[in-house]
C-alpha cells in the first residue's frame, strides 16, 4: 500500500532533500547536492522564484518507509505571460516500483487539473537555470553538479504511465587538446576590428558583479526563441548572482562588449565540482567547503554552463572571441577536459558553435509530457 504525504514541516522537507542520499548510496556516479543549499531552493522566504511560481512537495511511503518524492510546480509567468498552460514537476525520485511513481505523478496531475492546466512536463525545475531531464544514456559516468542523475529504470516508469517524450537533450565532452587555435585565432581578431568589440579581462568577483545584471538581460534576449524559455526577472537576478557567481572563478566568466561598453556576448564556465561534492556528502562543514575550494582552484575539468550572444551579433563569429579568451585561460591552467551542460538536440545554432572541437555525446536525457485533457 502506497501512501502520499504532502510536506508541511521543515523536518519533512529535510526528509525530501535527503531521500536521494539513501536511494543512491551505492552509486559511484550520483553527485549529492549541498543539503543547506537545496533547502534554501525550496524556501519561499529566500528563493524569489516563489514571487511568480508555486510548488508543493510530496513524499511517498510504503510500510512506513520513504520510497519516493516529487515537486509539483506551476510557473505563473509561463502560464499567464506565455500562455503555456504547463504543470511542471521535478525532483522526482523513486524506487523501482510502478505503484510509487504512479502515485506521485497522479498528485501532480490532480494539481494541474485543479488549476485548469493543459499538460504536465518533467522533470524540470522552476526556471531555465534549474536542472532538467531524466537521463536515458550515460549511466556509467559521473553526473555534473548542475544535472540530475537517475537510475536506468526511470524512463520506463514515465512511458508505462502514458507519458510521451517532449524534448531531447544531449551532453557532450571533448579533450582540451581538441581545441585548435587556428579555428578562431585569426577570425576573432578580424571580428573585433570589424565590429569594434573587445573582451574584458576580469580577475576578481567584485569586477564581475557590475556586469552581472547585463549578463542576465542578455541571457533573456539570446535564449528567448528557444522552446520552454521563461525569462529571469529582476528579483531573480540578485538571487542567481549570489547563488552562482561565487562558485565560479572570475577568470572563467568572459564578457565581450562593444565600443559603448554594452554587452554583446558572455560565457560562464564552472570548475568540475562533482568529485568534491561526493567527498562533501551534502555538507559544507567541517570538510566539505575545503573540498569545494580545492576543486575551484585546481580542477583540471571544466563545464561550459552558459553562453549567450546578442541577437544582433548572432552568426557574426562573436563566439570566436570568447573561445580565444578561454583558450588562453585554460592553456595556462592546464585544463584537460571540457564538458557541456544539457543542450536541446534541436538547437542547431549551438551545435554549430562547437563542431570544430569534435565533441562526443556521453549522456542523453529527455523530458516527458502528458495531456491533462484526456
Amino acid at each position: 500500500m502506497i501512501s502520499i504525504k504532502e510536506i508541511q514541516s521543515k523536518s519533512d522537507l529535510s526528509k525530501f532533500v535527503k531521500f536521494p542520499f539513501k536511494l543512491y548510496k551505492d552509486s559511484k556516479y550520483w553527485v549529492p547536492p549541498i543539503i543547506k543549499q537545496e533547502l534554501e531552493t525550496f524556501n519561499k522566504e529566500k528563493n524569489p522564484i516563489f514571487k511568480d511560481a508555486e510548488a508543493r512537495f510530496f513524499l511517498a511511503y510504503k510500510n512506513d518507509e520513504i520510497v519516493g518524492r516529487i515537486a509539483a510546480i506551476i510557473n505563473w509567468l509561463e502560464v499567464n505571460n506565455q500562455k503555456q498552460k504547463k504543470m511542471r514537476f521535478g525532483w522526482f525520485d523513486f524506487i523501482d516500483d510502478p505503484e510509487v511513481s504512479k502515485a506521485l505523478l497522479t498528485e501532480v496531475e490532480r494539481i494541474g487539473k485543479e488549476n485548469n492546466l493543459d499538460y504536465t512536463e518533467g522533470p524540470v525545475g522552476f526556471s531555465n537555470l534549474d536542472k532538467v531531464g531524466v537521463m536515458t544514456e550515460g549511466f556509467d559516468s559521473i553526473a555534473p553538479m548542475i544535472t540530475w542523475y537517475n537510475h536506468p529504470y526511470y524512463a520506463k516508469h514515465y512511458e508505462d504511465f502514458g507519458y510521451v517524450v517532449e524534448k531531447h537533450y544531449s551532453e557532450s565532452r571533448f579533450p582540451f587538446e581538441n581545441v585548435k587555435p587556428e579555428f578562431f585565432k585569426k577570425a576573432q581578431e578580424l571580428i573585433k576590428r570589424r565590429y569594434d568589440l573587445k573582451p574584458l579581462h576580469l580577475t576578481k568577483t567584485e569586477d564581475v558583479m557590475p556586469y552581472a545584471d547585463k549578463m542576465f538581460d542578455l541571457f533573456n534576449k539570446s535564449y528567448s526563441s528557444l522552446s520552454s524559455f521563461v525569462a529571469i526577472t529582476d528579483i531573480q537576478k540578485e538571487y542567481f548572482k549570489q547563488k552562482f557567481i561565487s562558485f565560479v572563478n572570475p577568470e572563467y566568466i568572459k564578457f565581450v562588449v562593444d565600443k559603448h561598453d554594452e554587452l554583446v556576448g558572455f560565457a560562464i564556465v564552472m570548475p568540475a565540482f562533482s568529485k568534491a561534492l561526493q567527498k562533501a556528502k551534502g555538507k559544507l562543514f567541517p570538510f566539505g567547503f575545503g573540498h569545494i575550494l580545492n576543486a575551484k582552484k585546481n580542477s583540471k575539468d571544466v563545464i561550459f554552463y552558459l553562453i549567450g550572444i546578442h541577437p544582433d551579433y548572432q552568426n557574426k563569429g562573436v563566439h570566436a572571441v570568447i573561445f580565444n579568451e578561454y583558450y588562453e585561460t585554460f592553456r595556462k591552467k592546464g585544463i584537460q577536459t571540457c564538458f557541456r551542460t544539457p543542450e536541446l538536440e534541436d538547437n542547431d545554432a549551438i551545435h554549430k558553435i562547437w563542431k570544430h572541437f569534435d565533441p562526443v555525446v556521453y549522456k542523453r536525457r529527455k523530458t516527458f509530457r502528458k495531456s491533462l485533457n484526456a
